[in-house]
């Protein structure tokens, strides 16, 4: 009886199973129909992350293109058998990133007003208004950390792969971006 219960042994798996190139070697080789296939996969994701960023959905369609042409521009640089998300992820941050430097600080921030409105809309909107005017002043990396961390509440993990640093790297950007923002509304007269 005890015989039955022996130890199974496992025949090691190729991973290869034939020998025509996978589709990320393809695009890395030029391949247009590779890549209009990943473009079809991942474009909603690229579109996600860049809005979750500079908060303005026309602006994003347009970086989303940008992202993917930037994507074919670098794809000799991409390493097929890397994780292709990731990388593109990282470029499309990047390209939110430069974005939101170049914006004006005029620009309006979409801030989502709270659940409960306060006794008085004045003083909420003026309120609502310095936040959004300090957070608009951020340097614009601790900008994208601070709006995915504490308007979007992701993971540190889900940031730090998007914007292409360590977790740690995310938690001083937050840090910072905290500490600015709480003297910045200080001085405005609001105590956070």
């Amino acid at each position: 009886m005890r015989e039955s219960l022996m130890p199974l042994t496992f025949a090691p798996v190729s991973r290869t199973t034939s020998s025509s190139p996978s589709r990320l070697e393809r695009f890395a080789a030029g391949d247009i129909a590779a890549f209009e296939s990943l473009f079809r996969e991942f474009q909603s994701q690229i579109y996600r992350c860049i809005v979750l960023i500079v908060r303005d959905r026309g602006l994003a369609e347009d970086l989303t293109v940008e992202a993917f042409w930037r994507i074919y521009r670098f794809r000799a640089r991409f390493d097929p058998t890397g994780n292709f998300s990731a990388w593109a992820r990282r470029i499309a941050c990047n390209l939110a990133i430069d974005a939101l430097k170049r914006q004006r600080p005029e620009m309006a921030l979409l801030v989502e007003p709270s659940a409960e409105p306060a006794a008085d809309p004045a003083v909420s909107r003026e309120t609502r208004e310095k936040i959004a005017r300090a957070f608009r002043e951020l340097p614009a990396k601790l900008r994208a950390a601070a709006t995915l961390a504490l308007i979007e509440e992701q993971q540190y993990q889900e940031i730090a792969a998007a914007l292409g640093i360590s977790v740690n790297g995310v938690k001083s950007r937050v840090f910072r971006a905290v500490r600015i923002l709480r003297k910045k509304l200080q001085r405005m007269g609001l105590e956070p």
